[in-house]
């Protein structure tokens, strides 16, 4: 039994600006609750060349305050110069950095070294975990809509196999990616002459139905779940299981305050319903959802 977990920021799936990337990191080095933070760019290759500067000096000012830097790799690779990208993160493997594979053609890249495996991945079944752990995987970080009966056998082998493994706790779930980029289109724009609109939105753009329901959230060439995944009364079952990472994924938010509440739930300080309370609260209007680990429908709340 899982006795406690440790704590993982996800990376940014948004396009914030240089400096606020810079204070968002600086503020989470200093007073922030992830033992691991994870940064890179995994939506859009175009954003990164903006902010590189800023994500050198947010890796830097993290491990100078004790973080675990793990570098990501793009979702989806389909342009020579992306899997020129992916090369590249995934050379820094064998300088000693840490690397979270969140597309296939990473798995080859990182091979024999060791590594972790993004949400990104279709890690559905035991037998997936064992190879992926025979081919160097230290880390899973579980798909956004596997069932509890799924987590649970997961996670169960990924300790016998002597893997972390980590279960996004909190965000907006991807549900799919794409060569398109929706957002451009939506301004009508070509995704080469996006003018990078995306960045207008700093936690995507809603999407309504016809008949003016919210739906869907779009990020890029992301699509997301309009309501916020939170799992807080699932969280002592999760950790009996064997999860041993709860996952938050950011928003434009107090992250901190989100982190210190899963710290003080993963110690036993706060139960899960105390926790919940006060996570719904910071959501400040957004809608939750918990459907998919639940066994419902993703969108849905079970109470």
């Amino acid at each position: 039994m899982t006795k406690t977990a440790t704590l993982s920021l996800g990376p940014l799936l948004y396009n914030w600006p240089a400096e606020r990337r810079r204070a968002f990191y600086a503020g989470l080095a200093a007073d922030g609750p992830f033992q691991t933070v994870v940064l890179g760019e995994t939506v859009c290759s175009k954003r990164e060349p903006l902010v590189a500067d800023a994500m050198a000096d947010a890796a830097q000012a993290l491990e100078a305050a004790g973080r675990t830097v793990v570098l990501a790799t793009l979702a989806l690779a389909v342009t020579p110069g992306e899997t020129a990208a992916l090369e590249g993160v995934a050379a820094a493997a064998a300088d000693g950095a840490l690397v979270e594979a969140n597309d296939a053609g990473a798995l080859g890249l990182l091979a024999d070294r060791p590594h972790h495996i993004g949400p990104m991945v279709n890690v559905y079944n035991e037998g997936t975990l064992r190879v992926l752990a025979a081919r160097g995987a230290t880390c899973v970080t579980l798909p956004w809509e596997l069932p509890r009966e799924s987590v649970y056998a997961l996670a169960t082998e990924a300790r016998r196999l002597g893997m972390d493994c980590a279960v996004t706790v909190f965000g907006r779930a991807p549900l799919a990616i794409s060569a398109r980029c929706y957002h451009a289109r939506a301004h009508g724009l070509s995704k080469d002459g996006c003018r990078y609109v995306c960045g207008e939105d700093p936690e995507g753009m809603a999407v309504e139905t016809l008949d003016g329901a919210d739906f869907l959230t779009v990020n890029g060439t992301q699509t997301q779940a309009h309501a916020v995944t939170v799992l807080a009364r699932e969280v002592p079952d999760l950790m009996a299981a064997g999860v041993s990472v709860l996952r938050i994924s950011p928003l434009d938010m107090d992250m901190a305050a989100v982190g210190h509440v899963y710290a003080e739930l993963a110690a036993g300080r706060l139960s899960g319903t105390a926790a919940e309370d006060r996570l719904l609260d910071m959501l400040d209007g957004r809608p939750a959802a918990n459907g998919f680990l639940n066994g419902g429908d993703g969108a849905a709340w079970v109470a």
